[in-house]
C-alpha cells in the first residue's frame, strides 16, 4: 500500500474540511468505510521470536520498525510476556500501603490494572498499532491457552481498542503449515470470551488469596515466627496452589519421621529344575499349619525370626526333601507402549533420567517448540487428535533424517503401521481440551546442532516416545508355579520377554544404565535363561522337584518416599487421588493442583523463598524449618489452604467458567465469600499465642540453621531464610 494512501491525520482532516466543505465527522466516516474494506491485518504474538515466525509464514515483504514489522498489507507486533498487571492495593487507596488488620479483607469492586514499568515502551507501540485507523482486523496470536488469552485481553483493555474485527489464532506448533492453518481457520475472538473470563478469575483468585491471607497471617503470626527464627521480620507468603504444595511436602516429611519400621521374616525354598535353581516363596494359604495365625506379619512372613526358624526346622525333618508341583499356569502378557507425553509426564521422566528440574524441562521444551522441533508444550493431553492422526505421515517422514529415529521411521512407513493410529488408544478427541500431546513435528532438524546436550536428550526422549506408539505391544511369557512340601505351599513366578515390540525403540543414546529390555520385572517375578525357560515348558502337575535349601530372608516395611521434582509434578497433576471424599474426587477428576503451565514455576518459587529445599543432584524435595513453621501457621488458621480439595475444586470451577457452565459472577461470589469468612475466622482466633510448641516440635529434626531435615541435608539455604520480598509474596499462585 503506498504512502499516499495512508489515513488522514487530524490536520489533514481540517484541510479537507475547508476544501470539500464536508463536515469532519462525515470525512471520518468515509475514511473508516474505506479502511474497513482496505485496512491492514495486525498480528500480535506473545514474544518477538514467535512474531518472527508468523512474519516468515506470511511471506510478505516486511520492513523492520521499532517494536513491529510492517508490509503493505499487514503488521506483525509482539508482547514480551505480560505487558499489563493488576495494581497493588495502595493504588486503590494510600491507606492500603500500610499492612493493617483494619483494612482486611481487601475486596475491590472495580479492578485496577497498570502497565508494567519495564515494558512501557513496547506497550505504547502495541497500543498505538491496535488503535491505528488503517488496521481493520486484529489476529490474536498469543499462546493458545488461558494465560496467553489473558496477556492479550489485558493489553486490549488498557489500550481501549474499539470497533476492530478480532480473530483468534489457535495453533499446536510453530511450523509454517500450522501457522497458516491457524490464520485461515481463526475464529472470532468472542468465541473465547468464556476462556478469557476464567483467565481473569484465576488472576483475581490468586490476587485476593495472596494479598489478604499473606497480610493476615503475617500480621497475626509473623512476629511469632521471627522470634523463633531469630530474624527481624517474617513475611508469610500464601498462595492458592503454593501453600497446598507446601502442605503435601511437609506432610510427607512428617509421615517419614513418624514411620516405624517393622521387620518380617520370609521363608524361601530353593528348588531345582533342569539343573537350574529357583526360589519359591512360602505363603500361609488355606491348608497351611499357619493359616490365619497371629504369628504372621502377612501371609508370606512372620513377625518374629524364631517362628520362621521353627517352620524351616519342621520342613527339614521331612523324610523326602522334595516338593511336588501342585499348580502350573502359563499365560501371555501384552504390554502396550505408554501414552504420549504431556508436560507433567515429560517433567517426571526428565527429573528421573536427566536430574533436571521441572522448570528446566519446561524451558527446554519451550525452546524446542520455538525452534519448530516439537508441538505445544503446555498440554495436559497424552493423545493425538483425530485431525492430526490423519496427517501423521508428515511428522514421521520429517524424522527420517534424524539418526536415532531413521531406522524406526523406515520400518514404520514400510509396514504402514501408522495407518491405524487414528483408531487406536493413542487418538481420542474427547481427552483433549486445548492441545494434543507433545510430539515431534518432523521439522526444524537444522536447529538440532544449536541445542545443548541436555536439550538434545529431551528431544530424543520425545521422539522415542512418539515412535513407540506405532509398534506392537511387548509380549511376555509368564509362568506361575506352586509347589508343596508337607502341608506348606511355595509360590514362584517367572517372566521372559518373547516379543520386544515397542521396546526396541526405547533404548537410547542418553541412558547409561545397564538395565536391559524387559528387565522391569516385579520383585516377585524371576527372570530365567533359555535352559530354565525350556524346563518350565515341560513342567506338569504332580512332578517332584529336588529341594536344595530352605532359608530365611529378612525384610522390613519401608517408609513413604520423599517427592522428587518430577513425582511432585505428577502428584500435583493427579491431586484428585489424594482426596478421601469419593463424591468430590469424582467431581474433580481431571483437575489437579495448578496447571501444566504453572506447576514448575510454583516449585521454583517455594525453593526461592526457602520454604522448600531441592537437591540439584537427586532432585529430592524436602521442607525447610521455615517451611514447616509456615505449614503449622496455616494448619491452625486456614487449614483448607493446605488441602488438595480446595485447590482442585477451585480449578474445576475455572474450567466450568471456561466451558460456560457457570457464570463469572457466580464464581466471584463464592470466592469473595471464602476470603471474607476465612479472614473473619483468623481475626477472631487467638491461636498465634500458642505456636511455640509446634515450632519446637519441628526444630528437633533440623541441624542448627534450620536449612533441611538433619538426617537428609538436602542442599543449603541462606541465613535470612525468613525474609522473602514483602511485595513479591502477595500476588501469584
Amino acid at each position: 500500500m503506498s504512502q499516499g494512501n495512508l489515513p488522514l491525520a487530524e490536520g489533514d482532516l481540517e484541510w479537507a474540511d475547508s476544501v470539500t466543505g464536508k463536515p469532519k465527522a462525515e470525512l471520518l466516516r468515509m475514511q473508516e468505510n474505506m479502511w474497513g474494506n482496505m485496512g491492514k491485518d495486525l498480528y500480535i504474538a506473545e514474544k518477538p521470536s514467535v512474531a518472527q515466525e508468523f512474519a516468515k509464514a506470511l511471506k510478505l515483504n516486511m520492513s523492520r520498525r521499532d517494536g513491529y514489522l510492517e508490509s503493505e498489507t499487514a503488521v506483525v507486533t509482539w508482547c514480551v510476556g505480560h505487558l499489563v498487571t493488576m495494581s497493588y492495593p495502595e493504588v486503590y487507596d494510600e491507606k492500603y500501603k500500610r499492612w493493617s488488620l483494619d483494612t482486611l479483607p481487601f475486596l475491590p469492586k472495580e479492578w485496577k490494572y497498570e502497565v508494567i514499568d519495564g515494558v512501557k515502551k513496547q506497550f505504547q507501540i502495541v497500543s498505538g498499532l491496535l488503535n491505528r485507523r488503517d488496521v481493520s482486523c486484529i489476529y490474536v496470536c498469543t499462546d493458545s491457552w488461558r494465560e496467553g488469552e489473558y496477556i492479550y485481553r489485558l493489553v486490549e483493555q488498557m489500550a481501549g481498542v474499539k470497533g476492530k474485527q478480532r480473530r483468534r489464532v489457535w495453533i499446536d506448533s510453530q511450523t509454517e503449515e500450522e501457522i497458516l492453518r491457524g490464520i485461515r481457520e481463526a475464529k472470532d475472538l468472542s468465541e473465547y470470551d468464556n476462556l478469557s473470563s476464567s483467565a481473569y478469575l484465576r488472576a483475581k483468585e490468586d490476587y485476593l488469596m495472596g494479598i489478604n491471607f499473606s497480610r493476615l497471617l503475617t500480621l497475626q503470626y509473623g512476629r511469632a515466627i521471627s522470634s523463633f527464627q531469630k530474624t527481624d521480620r517474617t513475611v508469610v507468603s500464601v498462595g492458592r496452589v503454593m501453600t497446598c504444595v507446601l502442605g503435601m511436602v511437609v506432610r510427607r516429611e512428617r509421615e517419614i519421621r513418624n514411620f516405624v519400621k517393622t521387620p518380617f521374616y520370609r521363608v524361601l525354598l530353593s528348588q531345582e529344575l533342569g539343573g537350574k535353581r529357583f526360589d519359591g516363596e512360602w505363603r500361609a494359604v488355606e491348608g497351611s499349619v499357619y493359616y490365619q495365625s497371629p504369628l504372621l506379619y502377612k501371609e508370606n512372613g512372620f513377625k518374629k525370626e524364631e517362628n520362621a526358624k521353627a517352620l524351616i526346622a519342621k520342613l527339614k525333618e521331612s523324610a523326602v526333601q522334595e516338593a511336588q508341583v501342585v499348580s502350573v499356569e502359563r499365560r501371555k502378557e501384552t504390554r502396550y507402549a505408554p501414552l504420549l507425553y504431556n508436560l507433567a509426564e515429560l517433567q517426571n521422566d526428565c527429573s528421573r533420567k536427566f536430574k533436571i528440574s521441572p522448570d528446566e524441562t519446561l524451558k527446554i521444551t519451550q525452546e524446542l517448540y520455538e525452534k519448530k522441533l516439537v508441538t505445544y508444550p503446555r498440554t495436559d493431553a497424552r493423545v493425538l487428535s483425530g485431525a492430526v492422526a490423519k496427517e501423521i505421515d508428515r511428522n514421521l517422514k520429517g524424522l527420517a533424517a534424524y539418526p536415532p529415529a531413521s531406522a524406526f521411521v523406515k520400518e514404520i512407513l514400510t509396514k504402514g503401521s501408522q495407518k491405524g493410529i487414528g483408531k487406536s488408544r493413542y487418538t481420542n478427541d474427547k481427552q483433549i481440551t486445548d492441545h494434543y500431546a507433545i510430539i515431534p513435528t518432523g521439522q526444524g532438524q537444522g536447529a538440532l546442532r544449536t541445542l545443548s546436550p541436555v536439550s538434545q536428550n529431551v528431544y530424543e526422549a520425545i521422539v522415542r516416545r512418539f515412535l513407540s506408539i506405532f509398534y506392537p505391544p511387548a509380549v511376555y511369557q509368564k509362568t506361575a508355579l506352586v509347589t508343596q512340601m508337607e502341608k506348606e505351599r511355595f509360590f514362584s513366578s517367572f517372566r521372559v520377554l518373547k516379543e520386544e515390540g515397542y521396546l526396541k525403540v526405547t533404548p537410547n543414546t542418553y541412558d547409561n544404565s545397564k538395565k536391559k529390555k524387559g528387565e522391569e520385572e516385579d520383585a516377585e517375578e524371576t527372570g530365567c535363561d533359555m535352559i530354565l525357560q525350556e524346563a518350565l515348558q515341560k513342567v506338569k502337575k504332580g512332578m517332584m522337584l529336588p529341594v536344595k535349601d530352605i532359608r530365611i530372608k529378612e525384610g522390613e516395611t519401608s517408609a513413604p518416599k520423599r517427592y522428587n521434582s518430577g513425582s511432585m509434578i505428577l502428584a500435583m497433576e493427579n491431586a484428585g487421588q489424594l482426596i478421601e471424599d469419593e463424591e468430590l474426587r469424582a467431581q474433580i477428576r481431571g483437575s489437579g493442583i495448578g496447571t501444566s503451565a504453572t506447576r514448575a514455576e510454583i516449585l521454583k518459587k517455594l525453593v526461592h523463598i526457602k520454604y522448600m529445599a531441592l537437591n540439584k543432584k537427586t532432585q529430592i524435595i524436602t521442607p525447610t524449618l521455615l517451611g514447616e513453621n509456615i505449614f503449622d501457621v496455616v494448619n491452625v488458621s486456614i487449614r483448607s489452604l493446605l488441602n488438595p480439595e480446595l485447590t482442585a475444586s477451585w480449578e474445576k470451577g475455572l474450567t466450568y467458567v471456561a466451558n460456560g457452565e457457570i457464570t463469572p459472577e457466580e464464581y466471584m461470589g463464592k470466592l469473595e465469600q471464602f476470603v471474607r469468612s476465612r479472614t473473619e475466622q483468623v481475626l477472631n482466633s487467638r491461636q498465634h499465642y500458642a505456636m511455640r510448641p509446634y515450632f519446637d516440635a519441628a526444630a528437633v529434626f533440623y541441624a542448627s540453621g534450620g536449612k533441611t531435615p538433619a538426617n537428609t541435608r538436602r542442599g543449603g539455604q541462606g541465613k535470612d531464610s525468613a525474609l522473602p520480598d514483602k511485595r513479591k509474596t502477595e500476588k501469584g499462585e
